[in-house]
Protein backbone atom coordinates (compact mmCIF):
# COMPACT_ATOMS: atom_id res chain seq x y z
CA UNK A 1 0.00 0.00 0.00
CA UNK A 2 2.75 2.57 0.87
CA UNK A 3 4.53 2.46 -1.72
CA UNK A 4 8.20 4.40 -0.69
CA UNK A 5 6.04 7.62 -1.00
CA UNK A 6 4.03 9.31 2.21
CA UNK A 7 5.70 8.90 5.92
CA UNK A 8 5.83 5.89 7.89
CA UNK A 9 3.58 5.84 10.73
CA UNK A 10 6.70 6.16 13.11
CA UNK A 11 7.03 9.68 11.28
CA UNK A 12 3.70 11.10 12.36
CA UNK A 13 2.60 12.62 15.26
CA UNK A 14 -0.79 11.64 16.35
CA UNK A 15 -1.72 11.81 19.57
CA UNK A 16 -2.69 14.97 21.35
CA UNK A 17 -0.13 14.87 24.64
CA UNK A 18 2.41 15.14 21.71
CA UNK A 19 0.45 18.14 20.35
CA UNK A 20 0.15 19.36 23.53
CA UNK A 21 3.80 19.18 24.34
CA UNK A 22 5.16 20.69 21.13
CA UNK A 23 2.70 24.11 21.99
CA UNK A 24 3.64 24.09 25.48
CA UNK A 25 7.62 23.49 25.64
CA UNK A 26 8.77 23.73 21.41
CA UNK A 27 10.69 26.73 19.62
CA UNK A 28 7.91 28.52 17.77
CA UNK A 29 9.24 29.40 14.29
CA UNK A 30 6.69 32.22 12.42
CA UNK A 31 7.52 31.64 9.15
CA UNK A 32 5.39 33.33 6.24
CA UNK A 33 3.07 30.66 5.42
CA UNK A 34 3.12 28.58 8.40
CA UNK A 35 3.77 28.23 12.06
CA UNK A 36 5.81 26.00 13.23
CA UNK A 37 6.52 24.44 16.65
CA UNK A 38 9.54 22.30 17.21
CA UNK A 39 10.53 20.06 20.38
CA UNK A 40 12.99 16.92 20.96
CA UNK A 41 10.63 14.16 20.99
CA UNK A 42 13.56 11.80 22.68
CA UNK A 43 13.25 8.95 19.85
CA UNK A 44 15.49 8.39 16.43
CA UNK A 45 12.83 9.80 13.81
CA UNK A 46 11.65 13.34 13.48
CA UNK A 47 8.36 13.33 13.72
CA UNK A 48 5.66 15.49 11.71
CA UNK A 49 1.74 16.61 13.08
CA UNK A 50 -0.32 19.22 11.02
CA UNK A 51 -2.83 21.23 12.95
CA UNK A 52 -5.43 22.40 10.28
CA UNK A 53 -7.94 24.23 11.96
CA UNK A 54 -11.69 25.31 10.91
CA UNK A 55 -10.00 28.57 10.40
CA UNK A 56 -7.88 27.63 7.51
CA UNK A 57 -11.03 26.51 5.58
CA UNK A 58 -13.11 24.03 3.97
CA UNK A 59 -12.48 20.27 4.43
CA UNK A 60 -10.78 20.41 0.94
CA UNK A 61 -8.89 23.26 2.05
CA UNK A 62 -7.81 21.97 5.23
CA UNK A 63 -6.60 18.39 3.48
CA UNK A 64 -4.77 20.35 1.00
CA UNK A 65 -2.29 22.30 3.22
CA UNK A 66 -2.38 18.92 5.28
CA UNK A 67 -0.95 17.36 2.28
CA UNK A 68 1.89 20.09 0.88
CA UNK A 69 2.84 20.29 4.59
CA UNK A 70 3.56 16.69 4.74
CA UNK A 71 5.40 16.99 0.96
CA UNK A 72 7.26 19.47 1.91
CA UNK A 73 8.76 17.35 5.24
CA UNK A 74 8.97 14.65 3.18
CA UNK A 75 11.73 16.26 0.80
CA UNK A 76 13.30 18.28 3.66
CA UNK A 77 13.82 15.26 5.74
CA UNK A 78 16.19 16.78 8.71
CA UNK A 79 17.98 15.00 11.81
CA UNK A 80 16.48 12.58 14.23
CA UNK A 81 14.74 13.12 17.22
CA UNK A 82 12.26 16.36 16.91
CA UNK A 83 8.44 16.57 16.82
CA UNK A 84 8.00 18.94 14.03
CA UNK A 85 3.96 20.28 14.36
CA UNK A 86 3.10 22.90 11.49
CA UNK A 87 -0.10 25.32 12.18
CA UNK A 88 -0.91 26.30 8.00
CA UNK A 89 -1.55 29.82 7.21
CA UNK A 90 -4.47 30.63 5.13
CA UNK A 91 -2.00 32.33 2.49
CA UNK A 92 -0.33 28.45 2.28
CA UNK A 93 -3.14 27.74 -0.30
CA UNK A 94 -2.41 30.19 -2.65
CA UNK A 95 1.85 29.85 -3.05
CA UNK A 96 3.46 28.07 -4.76
CA UNK A 97 5.62 24.99 -3.97
CA UNK A 98 8.78 26.27 -4.51
CA UNK A 99 7.54 29.37 -2.17
CA UNK A 100 6.61 26.75 0.25
CA UNK A 101 9.53 24.85 0.08
CA UNK A 102 12.14 28.57 0.75
CA UNK A 103 9.93 28.76 3.87
CA UNK A 104 9.79 26.02 5.25
CA UNK A 105 13.92 25.45 4.39
CA UNK A 106 14.11 28.62 6.17
CA UNK A 107 12.57 28.56 9.00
Amino acid sequence: MNQGHGLAPAERVRRRPDFERAYSSGVRIHARFMTLFVVANGGAATRLGVAATRKLGSAVERNRAKRLSREVFRRHKIGGGLDIVIVPRREMLDASFASLENDYTSA
